[in-house]
C-alpha cells in the first residue's frame, strides 16, 4: 500500500503549542505548530516557519501524562527513544493532546495495515512455503 503524497502530507491540525525548554530553567516557550499525517512540525518563528523540528509519528510512542490545571492542558509526547517532550496549551480553544493521539493511532493502523498487505504479498509470492505451512497443520 502505497499513500500518495496529498494523503502523508495533509494538515489536520494548526496553531500554537507551548514546549517546555530543556535547558536548566525550563521555561515555557510558546511555538508554531502543524500537524500533518505523518509528523509533528514545532516552528520557533511563527512568521517565517524556519529552523523546524520535525517529530515524526514513527518516533513517537505515546502521548501522556494529560493533565488539566485551571486555564491549561499539560501532556508529555514520548518518543520510542523514551525521550520526554513537555507540552501545554489553552484548555478552552485546542486540544492538541487529542488530535496527536488520534493522529497517532491512525498513523499505528495504517502502518499495521500496511505491514499486513505486505506479509500477504510475500507469503502469495512465494506457495512452496504456504505449502508446508499448511502440511504442520493438524
Amino acid at each position: 500500500m502505497r499513500m500518495s503524497a496529498a494523503e502523508i502530507s495533509q494538515v489536520l491540525k494548526e496553531g500554537e503549542l507551548e514546549k517546555r525548554s530543556d535547558n536548566l530553567l525550563q521555561f515555557w516557550k510558546r511555538k508554531t505548530c502543524v500537524l500533518t499525517t505523518d509528523s509533528l512540525n514545532i516552528y520557533a518563528d511563527t512568521q517565517k516557519r524556519t529552523k523546524g523540528k520535525e517529530l515524526k509519528l514513527q518516533s513517537i510512542k505515546k502521548v501522556d501524562c494529560v493533565e488539566r490545571t485551571g486555564k491549561f492542558v499539560y501532556f508529555t509526547i514520548v518518543t520510542t527513544d523514551n525521550k520526554e517532550i513537555d507540552f501545554r496549551c489553552s484548555g478552552e480553544e485546542n486540544c492538541w493532546n487529542a488530535v496527536i493521539t488520534m493522529a497517532l493511532i491512525d498513523y499505528q493502523n495504517r502502518k499495521a495495515i500496511q505491514d499486513f498487505k505486505t506479509r500477504q504479498d510475500n507469503e502469495s509470492a512465494s506457495p512452496g512455503q504456504q505449502e508446508r505451512r499448511m502440511a504442520r497443520a493438524p
